[in-house]
């Protein structure tokens, strides 16, 4: 596959429009660290929403998409529950409120209002640090993985090979390709801070939604539902399932009966039922520390971080789902009969790749290139921020050199985020699979995050010795049992996680001191949360009688369920509309227009009305 001089002409405007951003914002990031990690919080949110999504919709999950779709259809649907995609719908409900109330930089900033400054405090605050660092190291990891594989498919080795001045292995062509843009997005996320990041995802954004119509209208122009029933069995083009997956390719595609058995989602049931348990769990624990936490922390006010990540769905589902089904559909009409000649030899992560050069002419190739480039560089950028955000708030400011002033701290910040992406990139060029990295990232190290995070919004005894414990034995569970069962789905063994996670949790939290009543009292005026708060609620009532205690549990869990309902529709339309399917696709509109209006009644007018009281009150506490 050779790319046309057109299509190489836009991905280089589209690579020097990046650069020229990171210098043109340089200046403004470089003015102090709240600057550079948060953009001033002066960015409205949906802005942050649409770069939070744009940050979302990256090359290696679309490729992991694209293959999910060719086998599973609109049972698909359900797949990336394994994140869990819904997470968004918790923060939106109520958990982007509280950790925006916190006012801080980071997560582990945020553990300090919570913990105080013990010994304990100390211990879960140098945990999250680790968790942070490795969960950037793994996620900068997988997009090298996914840009290489992708570039690769384009422009083949011995085309660009003359042009190099050094010998390189073919078989490292991938990671030539890795190394040069991660560079280019390091070079303008480095230099931009949040605000370049921001402005960046805008144009990323623009071109992303025009690709992904463009690719919407290419399918249904080209496959009739007659011809793409032809090449599919019987409820792939549906997204309710029974017991079982039921899906029988054996007489139409042999091999992806192979993958299904490699999956394990055979037992489909079971397989929703667990991701739906991990999920709630999971979504319950807040944000992992990442740069999606970054763009909550960097809203204007709790009301904007809950709409900020409200926004996140509507901004990224449907444009990447017409992309995704566009791709999907074409491939699979007319790329199964190359499919059954390679027999179990498919690998279904470069389908999109494939699709691009077949279904495409020029300029629209170009176009969509920088499209996916734009998702890969969007995501690994904003996962560059989170890395300086956490090495430089939380260790060089308190442990190396705590009086520097912000040039010295934004120069500490470049240093740390090529050591960062360097170290991530030496890593990325010994893994060969996109969904093996993926997998172990939503459910192995997840796995030893989320006991401890859940507690420590709705426990109050819940200690920063029990939270590093819980971290420490999570994370070493995550790292040990998957060589133990090295043929199991993670999925399936979260459960043992969990409660080994948890088990860590009480045992440290029961075998230190409470967390000090006076940090309690005000970690719980400040985020107000609802859970086991009592003992605390109680004193703090009695120091201030103005104080209303969060009695939403009911009403928040409600509309998480609505809003779960809600996000599934804003995924499925865009499926339906390019598999042509008018029935479906209007009852979908319709469950969506009844639940915007459930979650405008009872979530956004009450939110709304609760934050008003909430600043009334702020304001009647003496300063400190």
């Amino acid at each position: 596959m050779k790319l046309e001089w057109i299509d190489a002409l836009i991905i280089a405007i589209y690579l020097v429009a990046m650069i020229v951003i990171g210098l043109v914002l340089k200046k403004k990031a470089a003015k102090n660290m709240d600057a550079y990690l948060l953009g001033g919080k002066t960015l409205p949110f949906y802005l942050l929403g649409l770069s939070n999504s744009s940050g979302m919709f990256d090359i290696s999950g679309t490729m992991w998409l694209v293959s999910l779709a060719f086998t599973y259809g609109l049972k698909s649907l359900w797949i990336p529950w394994l994140w869990p995609v819904f997470n968004q719908i918790f923060m939106m409900i109520y958990l982007s409120v509280w950790l925006r109330r916190s006012n801080v930089r980071t997560g582990a900033e945020w553990i300090r209002t919570r913990f105080g400054y013990g010994k304990g405090a100390g211990l879960s605050h140098t945990i999250v640090v680790l968790y942070a660092i490795i969960g950037v190291v793994g996620f900068l990891s997988y997009g090298f993985v996914g840009i290489g594989k992708f570039i690769e498919v384009f422009l083949p080795w011995d085309a660009v090979a003359p042009l190099i001045p050094f010998s390189v292995n073919p078989q490292y062509a991938a990671h030539i390709y890795g190394i040069f843009f991660t560079g280019i997005a390091t070079f303008y996320g480095m230099l931009g801070g949040m605000k370049g990041i921001v402005w960046a995802d805008l144009i990323q954004f623009v071109i992303k939604t025009t690709a992904g119509i463009v690719i919407a209208v290419t399918a249904i122009s080209r496959v009739s539902p007659e011809l793409l029933a032809a090449h599919t069995p019987a409820g792939w083009d549906t997204p309710f399932f029974g017991w079982r997956l039921d899906l029988d390719w054996s007489a139409l595609l042999p091999s992806i009966t192979h993958k299904i058995q490699e999956d394990q989602y055979g037992l489909f049931t079971i397989f929703v039922m667990m991701m739906l348990f991990k999920g709630v769990f999971f979504s319950m624990a807040g944000p992992a520390p990442n740069y999606d936490m970054q763009k909550i922390l960097a809203c204007k006010s709790p009301r904007e971080a809950a709409l900020m990540s409200g926004s996140v769905s509507v901004f990224l589902l449907i444009p990447r789902y017409l992309m995704i089904m566009g791709f999907t559909v074409l491939a699979v009409v007319f790329f199964s009969d190359d499919f059954r000649m390679l027999g179990a030899g498919i690998d279904f992560e470069t389908i999109l790749p494939r699709a691009i050069h077949q279904f495409l002419g020029m300029g629209l190739t170009g176009l969509l290139l920088a499209a996916l480039l734009s998702a890969f560089m969007s995501t690994f950028a904003s996962t560059i921020n989170a890395a300086p955000a956490y090495l430089i708030n939380d260790v060089y400011l308190k442990y190396i050199n705590p009086g520097a002033s912000a040039k010295v701290q934004i120069r500490a910040s470049y240093i740390i985020a090529v050591a960062v992406v360097v170290f991530s990139t030496v890593i990325g060029i010994y893994i060969h699979n996109i969904n093996s990295v993926l997998q172990w990232i939503v459910s192995a190290l997840y796995g030893g995050y989320i006991a401890a995070n859940a507690l420590k919004w709705y426990w109050w005894r819940f200690n920063g010795n029990g939270f590093f414990w819980g971290m420490l034995t999570g994370i070493a569970a995550s790292m040990i049992i998957p060589e133990i069962f090295p043929d199991t789905l993670p999925l399936y063994y979260f459960p043992v996680l969990l409660v080994l996670s948890l088990a860590g949790c009480i045992a440290g939290t029961l075998t230190s001191k409470p967390t000090d009543m006076e940090t309690l009292i005000d970690f719980y005026v400040k985020v107000r949360p609802w859970g086991f708060w009592k003992p605390v609620a109680e004193k703090a009532r009695s120091r201030y009688p103005g104080l209303k205690a969060n009695t939403a549990f009911g009403r928040d869990m409600a509309n998480v369920a609505v809003g779960i309902v809600w996000q599934c529709c804003l995924t499925l339309i865009p499926m339906y509309i390019v598999l042509q399917q008018q029935l479906p696709l209007l009852s979908t509109v319709l469950v969506l227009g009844i639940t915007t209006l459930i979650l405008k009644k009872n979530w956004y007018d009450k939110m709304n009305r609760e934050e008003k009281e909430y600043h009334r009150f702020m304001k009647t506490l003496p300063s400190k």
